[in-house]
Order: structure tokens, then C-alpha cells, then sequence
């Protein structure tokens, strides 16, 4: 942490200096995706080396600047061990039967025209049940790609209907930490703030879910053709034991993640599991079941489908995504100390009038935020923080903010390729986050409802007595001081 005798060697970034910050951090991963095809990671890593400069003209020394960077970066510790638990997780449960169970269950059950609405609800029932969109999308999320794939729906569409069905449970459950996290920031309670959340997410639900309806009679005519589906299910059911016994694994994991234990050790013991029924139920030795845990389940099959939905997962999976999410945090982390959105935003935020206008500036401050913070909880706080005065100054009740930072905080996480939801979900579901941010359908619609609303007046609830013109400018320098 930055002392205040440091910081009183510092100075604040003009909106100029700031943006110039921002834009030349946004214009190397631009660049270097669009015209070179460059790793995410190494466009991450230049950004905090040009970013030094930067600070250093703020008055930071380099101590100071590498401090940032590192207690930034301290915090990816606990969210990078899930994801390498994770890669673990998956080559266990494949070895284990787990996964092939339910992909040759799911395709002898599922109905092709209805298969992407169905995984809507069955991860917004598992993630409503858990309160976590990371287990759903690395338990039910995981099988349920291997049953898309076989069926012929493209990889991205299959991604999106599991990413909207985990994110609504994980926003509107009790149990979720973001649905605990933001009314305690913005101040409410927690069941108003998810009633409240019902008008917007509701409608964006049913509509999503119609959506997938009609996309899956579209796609169910180009379903994968009957001798690919005979030679997956004929080399499932001839090279794993299938049945109630794989299954123990899920059980026990969302067993424990329902009883709202930590997610790391449920993780861990779903993945041990798994690997005690490899050895004892699938006949693995203990050293292959450790070399899937390392490496990831192989085999070769010479059937594509087969390779191609089996041969995957592993602790060394993860490695590329876990450094991506150390230079993404070190780079939130430079700038959030370094003031930049504060910068961007006081020059403004007192001329806000109208709801529809506080609406719009509050969702632009969640997602920018969010990719800069590389985190839904740096979003939450950031933004109800910042925001929090503004809305008060309108008389409006906290629940309309809390509203708005999980319509956009929470549901963009996994729509940012560098934040920790993102890296997650593209690396448990393997597919990069371009092919699936189209279709994710909900995380799209809500703060559209979300805007109609503020721009309406319709459901921004009032405080009963007028409270008194508080400046936000001048609150919002105590506030952000906080974070």
C-alpha cells in the first residue's frame, strides 16, 4: 500500500493526462490484435511497462509504481489457484468418466431443436442452486459443450446460452458474493436489491431464452450426422464405465458449493474425487490419473469428434490464462493508483440532471471499470463509490444503483477477454471469448433494459423525503479515497 507521505508526493492526472493513459493502454491490445495477431498477454505486458513512464510524471517513483503493479497482482493468488484447480478438475472428470457420462446421456436425452434453451435453464438452475457462475460453467457448463458439439451447434452459440444461464443465477441468487457484495457497497439490503434487480433481468431472461428457442430450430438441421454420433457414443460406452458412479464427483462439488463452502477447496476435493474414480471405477493407474491431473486426459482415438472433446484440460492448460490475469491485474492496479477514471469522471459528473443520463454514465463507468480493473469486484466498488453521490443528489433510492452494477459488472465479466471471468470461462469452456461474446444474449439485453428504464423513469424507485443537495464532486474524492 501507498503511505500518505508518499502520496503526498504525488499528483492527480488531469482528464488530458488521463485519458492519453487510457487510450495509449487501449490502442497497443487494438493494435496488436487487429493488425498483428499478438498474445493477449504480451500486449498486456507492454502496457504496464509504457504505463511506468506515465506514473513516473505523476510523481511516483518507481517504488511506488512497482508496489501498484504487485499488490494488484497479490490479488489474482486465490482467483488463479481456482483456475488452475480447474484445468486439474477437467482432466480428472474426463478421466473419471464424469464428463463422458453426461456428454452420452445428454445426446441420447436432449432434443437438438431444444438443446440451447435447455442449457439455459439447467445452468440457471445449477447456478441459482450454487451461487456461482464459475462452478456452473466448469461442472455442467463443461459437459454440456460436448453434447452441443455433437449435436452440430456451433461451439459459440452452445457458450453463450451456458454463460447466460450461469450469470443469472450467479446475479440472482442469495448465495452469490457479487449479489452480497453490491448492495453492501451502494447501500441496501440484499433481497431488495435482487426484487429490484427482477424488472431488468426478468424480461432480458424470457427474451434470451426465446432467442435460443428459435436459434436452435435453425441450427437443428445441421446436426452432426449419424455415423459421428455412433462412433462418439460406441467409444464412450466401449472405453469408460458409464452410469450413476462418475457422477459421485458433480455431486459432491455442488453438493459443497450449495452449502456455501469456499470454492477452492470444493474444487479440490470434486477434482479428488474424480480422480479416486478413475483409478478404482475406470481401472487407471495412479500415475496416468497424476499425468491427466498435470497434462490433461489423452488418448488416441483417431476419430476427430472424439479427440477433440476429450483430449483437453490439465493443470499446464491454465498457465498462458493464469499470466494473462497477473498483467491484467498489474495493469488495473497502476492505473486505479494512478486515479485515471476519477480523472475521467469529475469533469462531469456534476452536470448529470436526468435518470436516463445517470443511468448511461453509470453503466460506461461499470464496464470501464471492469476492463480496467480486470475484476467484477473492482467494477462494484469503483462504480458504486463513484456513482453512490450522484444518485442521492437525485433522490433516488441505492437500489437503482446496485441494479445497474450488476446489469453490467457482473453479467460483463466473462464479455472482456483479460478480466478473471473472462479468462476463466474461455479457458474451462474452450472457446475463445470473440466466438462467444455474439451470442451472449443476456448479458446484451439487460442494461438495454436497464437504460429504457432510466431513460423512462419507470421502476427508479424515489427516496420518500428529499434528501439534501449533496455535491457529488465533492463527495466523490472522499469516496473514491476509500477504495
Amino acid at each position: 500500500m501507498i503511505t500518505d507521505t508518499e502520496e503526498n508526493n504525488m499528483r492527480k492526472p488531469s482528464f488530458l493526462y488521463a485519458l492519453a493513459m487510457l487510450g495509449t493502454v487501449a490502442a497497443i491490445i487494438a493494435i496488436g490484435i487487429l493488425a498483428f495477431d499478438a498474445p493477449i498477454q504480451i500486449l498486456m505486458f507492454i502496457g504496464v511497462l509504457v504505463l511506468i513512464p506515465f506514473m513516473l510524471g505523476l510523481g511516483f517513483t518507481y517504488k511506488q509504481v512497482e508496489k501498484s503493479m504487485t499488490a494488484s497482482m497479490s490479488r489474482a493468488l486465490q482467483p488463479a489457484l481456482i483456475l488452475l484447480t480447474v484445468g486439474i478438475l477437467i482432466g480428472a472428470w474426463i478421466a473419471s468418466g464424469t464428463v463422458p457420462t453426461l456428454i452420452y446421456f445428454g445426446i441420447e436425452t436432449i432434443s437438438p431443436q431444444f438443446f440451447l434453451v435447455t442449457a439455459l435453464i439447467f445452468c440457471s438452475l445449477v447456478s441459482l442452486a450454487t451461487g456461482t457462475s464459475w462452478g456452473t460453467i466448469g461442472t455442467a457448463g463443461i459437459a454440456l459443450m460436448g453434447v452441443g458439439a455433437t449435436l452440430g451447434v456451433p461451439v459459440g452459440l452452445t457458450a453463450g446460452a451456458i454463460i447466460s444461464g450461469a450469470y443469472f443465477g450467479d446475479k440472482m441468487s442469495p448465495l452469490s458474493d457479487t449479489t452480497n457484495l453490491t448492495p453492501t457497497v451502494t447501500g441496501t439490503d440484499l433481497f431488495t436489491h435482487i426484487r429490484h434487480m427482477l424488472w431488468t433481468t426478468v424480461p432480458a431472461y424470457v427474451i434470451s431464452a426465446v432467442i435460443f428457442t428459435f436459434m436452435g430450430l435453425k441450427y437443428a438441421g445441421t446436426a452432426a450426422n449419424e455415423q459421428t454420433v455412433a462412433q462418439l457414443t460406441a467409444f464412450l460406452a466401449e472405453n469408460f464405465n458409464l452410469g450413476l458412479v462418475p457422477l459421485i464427483p458433480i455431486v459432491v462439488l455442488i453438493g459443497m458449493l450449495m452449502m456455501k463452502k469456499p470454492a477452492l477447496p470444493s474444487i479440490f476435493i470434486g477434482t479428488a474425487v474424480g480422480g479416486l474414480v478413475a483409478i478404482f471405477y475406470q481401472g487407471f493407474t495412479f500415475t496416468e490419473t497424476i499425468d491427466f491431473f498435470y497434462g490433461g486426459y489423452s488418448v488416441e482415438s483417431g476419430i476427430e469428434i472424439v479427440d477433440s472433446l476429450l483430449v483437453r484440460g490439465g493443470l499446464s492448460s491454465m498457465f498462458a490464462l493464469v499470466a494473462l490475469f497477473l498483467f491484467a491485474l498489474g495493469l488495473g492496479g497502476m492505473m486505479a493508483n494512478a486515479g485515471v477514471l476519477e480523472a475521467l469522471v469529475a469533469p462531469f459528473i456534476h452536470k448529470i440532471k436526468s435518470t436516463g443520463v445517470l443511468t448511461f454514465v453509470t453503466i460506461i463507468i461499470s464496464y470501464v471499470s471492469l476492463a480496467i480493473g480486470g475484476s467484477i469486484y473492482f467494477s462494484i466498488v469503483m462504480g458504486g463509490t463513484i456513482m453512490q453521490p450522484v444518485y442521492e443528489r437525485l433522490n433516488l433510492k441505492p437500489e437503482n444503483l446496485s441494479r445497474v452494477l450488476e446489469d453490467t459488472g457482473t453479467q460483463g465479466g466473462a464479455l472482456i477477454p483479460w478480466t478473471g471471468s473472462g479468462i476463466f470461462t474461455a479457458g474451462a469452456l474452450g472457446v475463445a471469448t470473440g466466438t462467444y461474446l455474439p451470442f451472449c444474449f443476456l448479458a446484451m439485453l439487460t442494461p438495454l433494459v436497464s437504460l429504457f428504464y432510466g431513460v423512462t423513469g419507470l421502476t427508479m424507485t424515489k427516496i420518500e423525503e428529499e434528501g439534501t443537495d449533496q455535491r457529488p464532486d465533492k463527495k466523490l474524492a472522499g469516496n473514491v479515497a476509500q477504495i
